[in-house]
């Protein structure tokens, strides 16, 4: 992911309601969720839901997709991974070995070098 793109991404998440548009689908999974659904989850308007997700579609972070009647919303998980490696690819002073695993709560917790004796 080039910076263009995680400007891009970056900006789209920085927004409330994005930000829980995008969490709630992460939740959701592959599947997604009716964009209904999603506007009474966050409690918006269906015009402003629809900004929104022009906003994140726009980053490459979420897909849509027909369902009938309904246009399905899920996140890009190629997106996602793409901005985490992007902002953690240096950890630990580009030691990724002694970057620690994400955690339930989504924190990268670095592990401090063992100083020699």
């Amino acid at each position: 992911m080039d910076e263009a793109n995680v400007v891009a991404a970056l900006s789209a998440l920085a927004h409330q309601h994005r930000l829980r548009i995008f969490r709630l689908l992460v939740v959701a999974g592959p599947n997604g969720i009716p964009a209904g659904e999603i506007a009474e989850s966050i409690g918006v308007s269906p015009t402003a839901l629809t900004f929104h997700l022009k906003e994140l579609e726009h980053a490459g972070l979420i897909t849509s997709a027909r369902d009938g009647r309904y246009v399905r919303y899920a996140m890009l998980v190629d997106g996602m991974r793409q901005l985490l490696t992007y902002l953690t690819e240096d950890c630990c002073q580009g030691h990724p070995e002694f970057c620690g695993t994400t955690m339930k709560k989504g924190r990268v917790l670095c592990k401090p070098k063992e100083r020699a004796r």
